[in-house]
């Protein structure tokens, strides 16, 4: 594990508090301009996302109608019922964007496969860069808008579904992870820059609850509009 990731739990609480909780809730809103590409205007914005801290798994409640939720894991993407009722599933769920560019339309389960696993990756941070087949590793440090960053690459095995295999972390001197540069390879392997703006601590643990997402130019710089996605997050609870 490099130096770099080790600040970085110091920074969010310790390893020892994330490996104690189980699981992070919150209320989540979405906006910005995807959903609408996608086909989903306003979809699972104002919505309970929960996530677990030790497997790859999200629930989102409600999914489009009262006691709908999804349940995200990378091999499998379902909407059931409080009941425990499957409404409808998707297995293999990766194969099904084969092909998509970034304004190709999703179905609702395409859409909570992919809010599904962006979720997990970001609220999961920074425990998840721990689990076994993640490697990590520091690189040369980065300037902007006069800001210093060290910068961490992240490589994700196949057991994990993410954006991309391949991501960097932009880290600011408190140890917070403050961007993040990937591709959406479900979508056309479109080039992001997510930037995290507040965050909030819990039971100990140290949780970011502003991110805003922009396209990514060719030097690696944001393209400031239109916003992508924007996720805010509110009654965070650990559980």
């Amino acid at each position: 594990m490099s130096d770099l990731l080790d600040d970085i739990l110091a920074a969010y609480g310790g390893r020892k508090a994330w490996e104690e909780a189980r699981r992070i809730s919150a209320r989540q809103f979405f906006g910005g301009v995807l959903w609408e590409m996608k086909g989903h205007p306003g979809a699972l914005n104002d919505v309970r996302v929960t996530v677990d801290l030790h497997r790859e798994h999200t629930r989102q409640e409600p999914f489009f109608a009262d006691r709908h939720y999804t349940n995200f894991t990378p091999d499998r993407v379902a909407v059931e019922t409080g009941d425990g009722e499957v409404v409808e599933e998707l297995l293999d769920p990766r194969a099904s964007f084969a092909g998509h560019e970034l304004t190709t339309p999703w179905t609702r389960l395409q859409l909570a496969y992919f809010s599904g696993y962006a979720m997990w990756t970001y609220t999961t941070e920074p425990i998840s860069l721990t689990f076994p087949g993640v490697t990590t590793e520091e690189i040369d440090g980065w300037t902007e808008d006069g800001r210093k960053y060290r910068r961490l690459a992240v490589t994700y095995p196949e057991s994990i579904a993410t954006h991309t295999p391949h991501q960097i972390l932009y880290v600011d001197e408190d140890g917070l992870i403050r961007r993040r540069d990937y591709t959406v390879d479900i979508a056309g392997r479109t080039p992001g820059a997510q930037y995290a703006t507040a965050f909030t601590t819990v039971d100990g643990l140290v949780v970011a609850t502003s991110r805003v997402i922009y396209s990514r130019d060719e030097h690696d710089r944001k393209v400031p509009e239109p916003v992508v996605v924007s996720i805010d997050l509110e009654d965070v609870t650990v559980g």
